[in-house]
């Protein structure tokens, strides 16, 4: 039986993607080719920009209000006329709206540069715009298209994940970017995946468990046990109490593990594991002895395993795919893996594809049981992959 739930409207997004990433790309259409490769070229401007914004916090500073350049200039401690000049450009590229000369409000857009907005993306812009993100960019991603190597490593001389755990005020920034990437693919997680036929979800590298919560909030009979690093895991409940959220709390455990070496055993076959975007950070070899480390945790009781990732389309991926993957390539060993290329991992980890769940976001969830259960069930392949 299908975990898909909204089968309709996730056909529906998907249409609507499509065409969202026709229109993306209608400026190469329209525009004369040398001006949209300057176009292109300068791009980065525009990120400076908008890093500067969410640095100074200026979305914070005009709240619900408006003000002109000088007085916000005060509130962030910057010059007037530079900030004015940074504001023009920003509500040029509709972040932030100029009401009257020299005089700004927040839009829609620098609404979620707001640290307290449900939908803030502040700490992900800020992370994919720090100086550990974007040297690798600027000074290492020609060679390492020549060698092959991870540009990160060249930058910084050490791994992606060896860097977060020597240096806790990134690392910091790295988890609460990832607490906001409900804002990015918003709740269908939770809405879209029947997870009514649990009781626990073993939410593995989860870090504080946001994605937890949340399906616990729609599933009252859940429990939740949140599986991640020492330094992430040791401060998650005091987090989880500190934005008011006690209640669902009584419902989570959290506990410090390596995915890389073991991770909680399941305790039924209620149980299911999720994994959301941890494996593309990882290369194949990797990404076997993790899976391996779950499949063995999960086979005794006949576990579930829902794997929750970016799906690259065989041809034709959209620029938000392959930027995705771009990202994974410069930081990581990892990358974003095609249907084909996760089934020849979850084959030499002792998985069986079940199905794959769509999604109203640039992800889904591929669900899987360990094949020593499959097989001791009969179970086999289920139609339902697409």
């Amino acid at each position: 039986m299908t975990l898909q739930k909204n089968a309709a409207a996730v056909r529906r997004f998907a249409k609507l993607a499509r065409f969202g990433a026709w229109l993306q790309n209608l400026p190469n259409k329209l525009v004369p080719p040398p001006s949209r490769l300057l176009q292109i070229g300068s791009a980065f401007w525009q990120s400076r920009a908008l890093y500067v914004a969410a640095k100074l916090d200026i979305a914070g500073a005009l709240a619900d209000g408006e003000a002109s350049a000088e007085t916000l200039a005060e509130r962030v401690a910057a010059d007037a006329e530079a900030l004015y000049r940074l504001l023009r450009m920003l509500a040029a590229m509709d972040v932030f709206e100029e009401v009257s000369p020299r005089r700004f409000r927040n839009n829609k857009l620098s609404s979620c540069l707001c640290p307290d907005h449900p939908h803030s993306v502040r700490a992900m812009v800020l992370m994919h715009n720090s100086p550990e993100m974007s040297r690798p960019w600027f000074e290492q991603l020609e060679q390492g298209v020549r060698s092959g190597g991870v540009p990160f490593e060249s930058a910084h001389g050490q791994a992606f994940y060896s860097y977060m755990d020597r240096n806790p005020e990134f690392d910091a920034l790295f988890g609460q970017a990832m607490d906001s990437v409900e804002a990015l693919s918003g709740d269908s997680f939770v809405t879209d995946f029947d997870w009514s036929r649990f009781e626990r979800i073993i939410d593995v590298g989860g870090s504080k468990g946001a994605k937890s919560l949340a399906i616990l909030k729609h599933h009252p009979h859940l429990k939740a046990l949140v599986a991640d690093r020492e330094q992430i895991i040791q401060g998650a409940a005091q987090f989880w109490k500190d934005q008011g959220e006690g209640a669902v709390l009584q419902r989570m455990s959290f506990e410090a593990c390596d995915l890389l070496q073991s991770v909680p055993k399941a305790g039924s076959d209620k149980d299911i594991y999720l994994l959301s975007a941890v494996l593309h950070g990882f290369d194949d070899g990797v990404c076997i002895a993790a899976l391996s480390n779950v499949a063995s945790a999960a086979a005794g009781p006949d576990a579930t395993i829902a794997v929750m990732e970016m799906l690259m389309p065989d041809r034709r991926a959209d620029i938000a795919a392959t930027a995705f993957d771009m990202q994974m390539f410069v930081n990581t060993r990892g990358r974003e893996r095609t249907l084909d290329e996760w089934r020849r991992l979850f084959d030499q980890s002792g998985l069986v594809l079940r199905e794959v769940v769509g999604l109203r976001t640039f992800g889904k969830i591929l669900v899987l049981r360990a094949a020593q259960s499959t097989d001791q069930g009969g179970a086999g392949r289920c139609d339902s992959v697409n």
